[in-house]
């Protein structure tokens, strides 16, 4: 378990006068979240935007975006969760973004519980503290706000799920206002009961050019509709995580936190895999290719670092059978001192300063994007990943990382890249100087808010050209 923040911790974020308080603020909350069990503390990867942003001034804030276009419209987002994933947070940043510029922001979770989660209530929480209505997903309230909307986000395939229990007759006015944003790349997802209507909504948004090709071929074969006009966006960086990775004593006392609650020293190399724990995110083949290189490392007789497996995603109240499965490998194989399990968290960024490397080992047809990826890329990590979906879009293989396959005939090569990175100092380092320039060139905040707001400007004059025809 997580130690409790240090001294060194506390003196940092004492900070060094004003222009340093927010990001001595932020370290403070990091490390107290990285120390953390609980998971409802979880909420800082993109959604720590300080909830006064929202409430300042949106006519400033408007002139200075690519969104201010987005001023005084009414925009409902439509999720088919909300959670800790991805896809939910995703489209909550999307909305911290478009309460900034003063949009009217109303969100609806398409799924029944019977009583509301912690997890699920702090999301609410934040939401409503950034000026966001959050509406029931069924009733007259729902209904009226989608037929009234200048815009309707509807966030993953599944989302889809609430079009016609809801609004029923309503669903041909509503649906030339929608802008579907697609996340998945599992063909489960492809289910006609989900994305019927796909062919006839404004538009499509898809995170990666890969999943994009993906989805034009899978529903004109599988399912014989068409997609709909669809606009590639990738992905950026939050401000507030590149306020940390750029912040060289956030970085250290960060690092040094976590290596300690870790147990690991400061000389040691870690190998670092964050994804919530599942076959599909291909940490047991993560942890094969490790104790491969580890017998690649003696068998050569190499000198380097101590080297760690850290697994960033575990659920230590689940205990699922694959994650038991990996336990069961780590401990049969006798490198139980090498292997370290951590609880799944959004507050990355005290792990990215920590470790040295990262591995984006998601398998079969990949991640959509990946944003672990650009994340670690922004705190100047080699990244080593399969190569497959969105990554081979991020990663350039032999510059700012390696990538190598998915399945099982990528164990060895992983193992590979692994030694190959843990016995060049020099070259980890030059990766992840040109992963950082990649980051700054196309990856961030800014890029991503611009390339949402050409999207958002097609489909709304799409849906004003609709209205007067």
């Amino acid at each position: 378990m997580a130690k409790a923040p240090s001294s060194s911790a506390a003196a940092a974020a004492g900070g060094r006068g004003p222009t340093h308080y927010r990001t001595r603020l932020l370290l403070l909350l990091l490390v107290a979240v990285a120390a953390s069990a609980s998971a409802a503390g979880f909420l800082l990867r993109g959604a720590l935007r300080d909830p006064c942003d929202a409430r300042g001034d949106p006519a400033a804030a408007a002139a200075g975006s690519p969104l201010g276009f987005m001023r005084s419209k009414l925009v409902l987002l439509v999720s088919h969760e909300l959670s800790l994933s991805g896809g939910p947070l995703l489209l909550m940043e999307l909305a911290f973004l478009l309460r900034h510029v003063g949009s009217q922001v109303v969100w609806i979770t398409n799924q029944r519980s019977e009583e509301t989660n912690d997890v699920r209530y702090s999301l609410e929480h934040k939401m409503l503290n950034h000026g966001v209505q959050v509406l029931p997903a069924r009733g007259e309230e729902a209904v009226d706000t989608a037929r009234k909307a200048d815009l309707v986000i509807l966030n993953t395939a599944v989302a889809g799920k609430w079009l016609d229990p809801v609004l029923k007759n309503h669903v041909p006015e509503v649906l030339p206002k929608i802008l579907w944003w697609i996340h998945e790349m599992r063909g489960h997802y492809f289910k006609l009961e989900y994305v019927k209507h796909l062919p006839f909504v404004a538009g499509a948004m898809i995170d990666s050019h890969t999943t994009a090709e993906y989805w034009k071929s899978r529903t004109s074969d599988r399912l014989k509709i068409q997609m709909p006009q669809t606009y590639v966006v990738h992905l950026g960086n939050s401000k507030e995580l590149m306020e940390v990775a750029e912040d060289d004593v956030a970085r250290r006392v960060l690092r040094e936190h976590i290596r300690e609650s870790l147990g690991v020293r400061s000389e040691d190399l870690l190998f670092a895999i964050i994804n919530s724990v599942s076959r599909g995110k291909g940490q047991d083949l993560f942890l094969q290719a490790f104790y491969q290189s580890l017998q690649l490392i003696q068998q050569q007789k190499l000198k380097v670092p101590k080297m760690h497996a850290v697994v960033v995603g575990s659920d230590m109240n689940a205990q699922t059978k694959f994650e038991t499965q990996l336990r069961d490998f780590v401990v049969k194989n006798g490198i139980h001192d090498r292997v370290h399990f951590v609880n799944k968290t959004l507050a990355v960024a005290p792990y990215l300063a920590a470790i040295d490397v990262l591995v984006q080992n998601s398998q079969a047809r990949g991640e959509c994007f990946g944003r672990i990826t650009i994340e670690a890329m922004a705190f100047k990590l080699p990244v080593l990943g399969t190569a497959a979906g969105g990554t081979t879009e991020i990663i350039l293989d032999g510059s700012t990382g390696l990538l190598h396959p998915a399945g099982k005939e990528g164990v060895a090569p992983l193992a590979k890249n692994m030694v190959r990175l843990a016995s060049r100092t020099e070259q980890r380092a030059a990766m992840g100087k040109k992963g950082y320039g990649r980051v700054k060139e196309r990856f961030m905040e800014h890029h991503m808010a611009e390339r949402i707001a050409a999207v958002l400007k097609q489909v709304l004059q799409k849906s004003r050209e609709h209205a007067r025809s």
